[in-house]
């Protein structure tokens, strides 16, 4: 399929300020294909992008095409590209490695100082009608995946990955804060790799009707006038027991110490939400515990984890998407991420002008 003219695109230029435009259409590397954009999910780090112009260290400083949880079909191969074809449905992987430094020789490419990652400062996103990416870093979708799923493959892969890092296993009894997106996928991913017990916190009762249809055995809310030490209790009275791997997906303090506090010893504590830089922690607890603290940064080599979850019928993402927009709509689907109305889970953009609701 050949492209139109048309690449309109969703471009960050500053706080709150979120404009529609056409851009020039990319033409692909040698190693690249160029992809009709399908579905493009909205992650938290582009709202913190949208309302504060930064994400943890990743600061916005010029105009930034956002997006980065997305699905597309290619319609254009480099003359080098081998693993792909036309109109391949694929997930994209929207971190790209040098593959050159000792990170990227040693098997954690996701750590190289010389990443691209869509819509991380500078790097442009892919909210658009066409974008190119490297082939090997595009992952093609069984026939029995839809494309809304395979844009959230990147949510479920960060899942995986703190899973792994987790070392999770049959018989696991976890704790995860934060009932969001990325604490829901962590659920989904250990509850299908053994994890037997799971209680999640939230402040929102509707989160964590959602993490109970997902499979959570205990959901937890926390309520304004409770201490920690109230809450790691109540934890342990729920689950009958300490967990031994507690994950927080908030990025929150309080939350981080309540995981560091709740861990029962010889337990591990991974650190997947992003938070301010520095934090007050109980470290002289996790000591005398031997509890190990480990940190998550998005994922590596988890993408073809997550596919064969999916499409096995172990993991199933759908019930996560709950709002529709067009790439014309991208104002009020950022709208709708940014204020909560209508309580959404996953909001997903739909960058083909051909896409229908169902």
């Amino acid at each position: 399929m050949a492209p139109t003219k048309d690449n309109l695109s969703a471009v960050l230029y500053g706080i709150n300020d979120l404009r529609l435009e056409q851009r020039p259409i990319p033409v692909p590397k040698d190693n690249q294909v160029l992809l009709q954009m399908e579905v493009v999910g909205i992650c938290g780090s582009d709202v913190h992008y949208l309302v504060s112009g930064r994400c943890g260290p990743f600061v916005v400083e010029k105009p930034m095409v956002i997006g980065h949880e997305a699905s597309g079909t290619v319609i254009q191969l480099g003359k080098d590209v081998k693993n792909l074809k036309l109109g391949d449905r694929v997930a994209i992987e929207p971190g790209v490695p040098c593959r050159l430094c000792h990170y990227c020789k040693t098997g954690i490419y996701h750590l190289c100082k010389d990443l691209f990652f869509c819509a991380t400062p500078p790097d442009d996103g892919n909210l658009s009608r066409y974008y190119v990416h490297d082939a090997d870093f595009c992952w093609k979708l069984p026939d029995n995946m839809s494309l809304e799923e395979g844009a959230i493959m990147e949510p479920l892969s960060v899942g995986v990955h703190a899973c792994k890092r987790a070392n999770i296993k049959i018989g696991d009894v976890c704790l995860i804060t934060g009932a969001g997106p990325i604490g829901l996928v962590t659920l989904l991913s250990a509850k299908a790799m053994g994890a037997s017990k799971i209680v999640i916190t939230d402040v929102l009762d509707v989160k964590l009707k959602m993490a109970k249809q997902l499979g959570a055995d205990y959901t937890l809310k926390i309520e304004k006038n409770m201490t920690e030490e109230q809450i790691v209790k109540k934890v342990h009275e729920l689950l009958g027991q300490e967990p031994n791997v507690s994950f927080d997906c908030t990025g929150v303090e309080s939350c981080v110490r309540v995981c560091v506090s709740s861990t029962g010893l010889a337990g591990v504590v991974v650190l997947v939400g992003l938070g301010k830089i520095e934090m007050t922690l109980p470290l002289t607890n996790a000591l005398i515990k031997e509890v190990d603290v480990r940190g998550v940064f998005r994922y590596c080599n988890d993408y073809p984890t997550s596919i064969e979850m999916v499409s096995s019928g172990r993991v199933n993402v759908k019930p996560l998407v709950t709002h529709h927009y067009t790439l014309e709509d991208s104002l009020k689907a950022f709208h709708t991420a940014k204020t909560q109305e209508g309580d959404p889970i996953k909001v997903l953009i739909h960058a083909n002008p051909n896409w229908k609701p169902s």
